[in-house]
């Protein structure tokens, strides 16, 4: 049964770890990692294959989307595009060509609030608003993985997301560039990025900054270089589910 009032209660989750090093996985916690793993949530793929998973969190357009998107399309990558509803109806263009070019459309909510503090209807609320847009535009009937804004969720969250049938999508490679009065300069980016490179990586990156648009070619060849390959959500998903398969099997 759905409960129509705020849940006061539910401890309230700021997703963040220790970055990762030398190749090695970050660190996000006991906590973190039994909480996640309860609720079918992912923030990396399996440590052990040198895969990585690119996504942009896209809640304006400042300019750099299509730049972003021409480097994919020339370097074969497919990532996922974690769009808000304003972005859906601001940006309509560039959400179509994200579509037709071969990349998944990732549910950032429809208005960005603090998903942790809603009730549970207002939770789904948030995700199938931007669904019916999404299909408004797209003729997509619905999305699958969302992530809260900020960073900001609690169990209830993905409780109710399980339900409702979306997997939650966090990340092990981010880095403070969504600031736009802070322009960095593609080097920034760049180390950042490769300095944070980890098998499994699911990296998060900002469209509004011009430092990333910038620092992606340089950075995919850098990976491929060092023998990563790009993947897709569903693959990771996929992936994973297979693996479980396969421990269960064996213990």
């Amino acid at each position: 049964m759905m409960i129509s009032a705020p849940n006061a209660v539910a401890k309230e989750y700021h997703w963040g770890f220790t970055k990762a090093k030398d190749g090695n996985p970050p660190d996000a916690g006991a906590e973190f990692e039994q909480v996640l793993r309860e609720y079918g949530a992912f923030y990396r793929g399996n440590p052990e294959k040198k895969v990585i998973y690119l996504t942009f969190d896209n809640g304006f357009e400042a300019g750099y989307t299509e730049q972003i998107l021409d480097t994919l399309k020339k370097e074969n990558v497919k990532a996922t595009f974690f769009l808000t509803g304003h972005y859906l109806t601001s940006a309509t263009d560039i959400v179509k060509r994200i579509v037709k070019e071969g990349h998944t459309i990732g549910n950032h909510s429809d208005k960005h609030p603090n998903m942790a503090r809603l009730s549970q209807e207002g939770m789904v609320k948030e995700w199938q608003n931007f669904d019916r847009k999404l299909k408004g535009i797209t003729g997509i009937e619905r999305t699958y993985y969302v992530r809260p804004p900020e960073g900001v969720f609690n169990e209830e969250l993905l409780e109710v997301g399980n339900e409702h049938g979306y997997t939650h999508i966090f990340w092990s490679i981010a880095f403070r560039d969504w600031d736009t009065d802070q322009k960095k300069g593609k080097e920034y980016a760049y180390h950042e990025l490769v300095n944070q490179l980890h098998p499994g990586a699911i990296i998060l990156m900002h469209t509004v900054a011009q430092h990333n648009a910038d620092a992606l070619p340089d950075f995919i060849k850098e990976a491929k270089r060092q023998g990563y390959s790009f993947g897709t959500l569903d693959e990771l998903v996929f992936d994973y589910l297979v693996d479980e398969m396969i421990w269960s099997k064996t213990y």
